[in-house]
């Protein structure tokens, strides 16, 4: 019985269960900063007296960071680990969290926005796609949404800090990047108690390393006898000398990898989901502060409305918790990207204060449940040794929907003027969540219950 079998027998464990909150803290934190640059973008639009454009810039600043710490963490927790990866990300986030805080001019606020960007995309893939790897067969999904549930919490902690502390005159923008900065280096911490994940140690032929992982997890669910029932895979081949040509090797050996006719498929529908809901759903949570100012709500007064609406965020990761491994990833995407798409449309044509809130608290519901979704299903579709590079891969195409999402706003104001471009914006949402329901219904495959070393 290989490593991978063992785990996939495997009922909750401790070590998994503190693995899963360890996880989670770390996606909490990455959450608060983005939902604390939506609130800072309000407020630093007013003190630099920014244009729409500009405010723009600001917010893909850091999505462009995203895409490329997307695209490098994947190739690079293939080949040194899982673990290794979350903790450099999590420090650079760090680093750029604090830097933007004592940023003296707009130029130098992008750039480390960027910085920022590059460590919170490089943890996001990777910490979900390690969860998977621990996780049993039986909970596998609904372990990764759990985990991504934590996102929602993140997201009401940013919307709490926005309502207390932006608004303070001077320094209430500086002070949410520093708050924002302090909790990832405890999460950086906490990363210690993580083991490297089994599965990736079992592929690169590390058995010893697995063995001992594994076994710990077996006694402590009461069961003995597996490790000697442990049948070792074909030897591993020697791993050749460590430089930057055989890193760039490695990487493009895996990116090519994802595109072999048993994955290419499953790699369109993932580049596509990827594309499609960051666009959609970076097109609006991020302006969403902005937009209520415009109303003349008051900065505190948005910044409240934000946070009604983030609370309705838990909902929608609890009923995907429950139906993912109910009726399936795939029915459960379908749902959730239908109903976005319907709430977005409602939205754009809501005529009152009560519709607005009505609609606006239905788009997170169904936006953050599609995102539990899409983190459980995509770690589901490759093998082990090009897990993380799809996974990365994945990301980094979707962050280019998340860089053109947040000037769809502006755009649309410049053509169509503030009330006509209002709607437009969230007609075009609406459209985009609806051709991705398309493409995974008519392409996508289902991976419930497959042994995730098959589910290709």
């Amino acid at each position: 019985m290989s490593i991978s079998e063992r785990l996939d027998r495997l009922p909750a464990t401790p070590l998994l269960r503190k693995i899963i909150v360890i996880a989670g803290l770390g996606l909490m934190f990455d959450a608060m900063d983005q939902g604390m640059v939506a609130g800072v973008n309000a407020a630093v639009s007013v003190d630099w007296a920014l244009s729409a454009f500009q405010q723009g810039f600001l917010l893909n600043s850091g999505l462009i960071g995203m895409l490329l710490g997307a695209l490098i963490s994947g190739l690079a927790a293939d080949r040194w680990g899982r673990r290794t990866v979350v903790l450099v990300t999590l420090l650079v986030f760090s680093a750029g969290s604090f830097l933007c805080g004592l940023a003296p001019t707009f130029e130098l606020l992008l750039v480390f926005r960027f910085i920022t960007g590059i460590g919170l995309g490089g943890e996001l893939p990777v910490i979900t796609t390690m969860v998977s790897e621990f996780s049993s067969l039986k909970n596998r999904g609904r372990n990764v949404v759990v985990v991504e549930s934590f996102w929602a919490w993140g997201w009401i902690l940013a919307a709490l800090v926005a309502f207390l502390v932006i608004p303070l005159d001077g320094f209430g923008w500086r002070a949410a990047f520093f708050i924002g900065a302090v909790p990832a280096l405890f999460a950086a911490a906490l990363r210690f108690l993580i083991p490297e994940s089994p599965r990736f140690l079992e592929q690169k032929g590390r058995l010893e390393e697995a063995e001992g992982v594994v076994g710990a997890m077996e006694r402590s669910a009461g069961i003995e006898m597996a490790a000697r029932e442990t049948q070792a895979p074909a030897p591993a081949p020697a791993p050749a000398p460590s430089s930057v040509a055989t890193a760039i090797a490695s990487a493009l050996n895996a990116f090519v990898s994802l595109w072999k006719k048993e994955y290419r498929r499953s790699t369109v529908v993932l580049w596509v989901l990827w594309f499609g809901v960051n666009l959609g759903y970076y097109g609006f949570v991020l302006w969403m502060p902005k937009f209520f100012v415009a109303q003349d709500y008051g900065l505190a007064s948005a910044f409240m409305v934000v946070l009604i609406m983030s609370l309705a965020q838990l909902p929608g990761y609890l009923t995907a918790a429950i139906l993912i491994e109910k009726i399936g990833r795939k029915p459960v995407l379908l749902i959730f990207l239908v109903g976005f798409a319907c709430a977005a449309w409602f939205f754009g044509h809501a005529n009152s204060q009560g519709l607005v809130l009505l609609f606006g608290c239905l788009m997170y519901f169904f936006a953050l449940g599609t995102w539990g979704c899409i983190y459980s299903y995509t770690p589901e579709l490759y093998p082990t040794a090009i897990r993380t590079s799809g996974a990365g891969a994945a990301s980094a195409f979707g962050r280019i929907g998340a860089i053109i999402g947040p000037l769809i706003v502006p755009t649309m104001y410049a053509f169509f003027g503030e009330a006509n471009g209002f709607e437009l914006v969230f007609a075009v949402l609406a459209a985009v969540f609806l051709l991705v329901a398309l493409v995974v219904a008519l392409l996508g495959k289902e991976t419930k219950g497959k042994v995730i070393q098959e589910a290709e």
